[in-house]
């Protein structure tokens, strides 16, 4: 299993619990940093989102509060630029977890990638 693993998460997110379910079930050792009160910085996003592969509008919390009190028509408007300083700036805009391992990324929680990145099986 990878070293070095961090999640960012939000105790109250289902999708997190499932995701350190599968991290504890596979041995993992990771770190856990809460991204309400720790959001990821503009210089980690700036690392982050290309290497997860997906578009930053692919990094929004789309069904959380934050999301809707701003409204999609603003997010439809917005440049990527802007939408990244937006996340930086409010953890619960980002989808979650965030799992970090050395250059790797992974948004959101899909068992198939965690196993083809950290080598556990289902």
């Amino acid at each position: 299993m990878a070293k070095d693993i961090l999640v960012l998460a939000y105790d109250a997110c289902g999708t997190c619990k499932k995701a350190r379910k599968w991290l504890d079930a596979h041995g993992a050792k990771y770190v856990v940093r809460p991204i309400v009160e720790q959001a990821p910085t503009a210089a980690e996003l700036a690392k982050w989102i290309p290497a997860s592969g997906k578009p930053v509008r692919k990094w929004l919390n789309t069904s959380g509060q934050s999301y809707r009190e701003k409204g999609k028509p603003a997010f439809d408007a917005a440049s990527e630029a802007e939408i990244t300083r937006w996340l930086a700036a409010d953890g619960k805009l980002v989808k979650r977890p965030v799992l970090v391992v050395g250059a790797r990324v992974l948004v959101g929680f899909d068992e198939d990638e965690y196993a083809a990145l950290l080598g556990g099986g289902k």
